[in-house]
């Protein structure tokens, strides 16, 4: 039985598999912002009541099966999971105390598509999704 969550006058099962990359795809996820981000991720998506069913942070990219309601639009919640999170990385580690204006720590864009009934194959997708790296970063292996 699916698990269904419920607002005022709707039930819903609205999940989202999300990729995005940091600007110029730099591996720039590690060490502290990687540790940092998982933990502010889980933060501002629940300011908009959605939650991250899985996660995982690569150094030059990041997968999310995110729940999102249907009275907030995928965009406006991935626009605002990375506008809060450049913010506070800049505050954080790139010494920007002040407004941050005019620079990007993500790309402009983003990939997303709707989960639906395959839901445990992008999960287990997600979370193996270093292997997964490691496998196709071998020299010699055909495309």
């Amino acid at each position: 039985m699916r698990d269904y969550k419920s607002l005022a006058h709707t039930h819903y099962d609205c999940k989202y598999h999300i990729v995005f990359i940091p600007k110029y795809r730099k591996k720039v996820i590690y060490g502290k912002i990687r540790e940092y981000l998982g933990e502010i991720f889980h933060e501002l998506a629940s300011h908009r009541e959605s939650k991250i069913e899985e996660g995982h942070l690569m150094g030059d990219h990041i997968h999310m099966c995110i729940s999102i309601p249907p009275k907030y639009a995928v965009s406006k919640v991935v626009g605002y999971l990375k506008g809060k999170s450049a913010i506070m990385v800049a505050r954080l580690f790139g010494k920007k105390r002040r407004k941050f204006k005019g620079e990007s720590f993500w790309a402009r864009g983003y990939f997303v598509s709707t989960v639906g009934l395959d839901e445990t194959m992008v999960r287990e997708y997600i979370k193996h999704q270093e292997e997964r790296d490691k496998y196709f970063d071998q020299p010699g292996l055909p495309l």
